[in-house]
């Protein structure tokens, strides 16, 4: 299954779905400037609910990390954890600079 990953920021009034931890650190790193909050919290897709019939209750995702950019050298941390991860492509930019 592929993990997806969650970000919510501006006191959980804004939240973003993105593919990798890859995607993660770019739209950090890129709505860090305009974004109210300084503060990040980063959700990875946890192992699907289930009822307690046994079927499928649907998706859920668990605390991963809290990032905020606030602390010294935070940013500088996930640029570094950026250029350590394998090449991929870049992910495609935010539509119209809009968070």
């Amino acid at each position: 299954m592929a993990r997806e990953w969650q970000v919510r920021f501006d006191g959980g009034h804004q939240q973003r779905y993105l593919a990798d931890r890859r995607a993660v650190l770019h739209y950090v790193l890129a709505v860090a400037p305009q974004a109210a909050s300084s503060r990040f919290e980063v959700y990875a897709e946890a192992e699907p609910l289930r009822l307690t019939d046994g079927s499928p209750g649907g998706r859920q995702f668990a605390l991963a990390e809290v990032i905020d950019l606030a602390r010294p050298g935070e940013a500088d941390r996930l640029r570094q954890e950026l250029a350590a991860l394998p090449d991929l492509p870049e992910p495609p930019a935010a539509p119209g600079g809009r968070t």
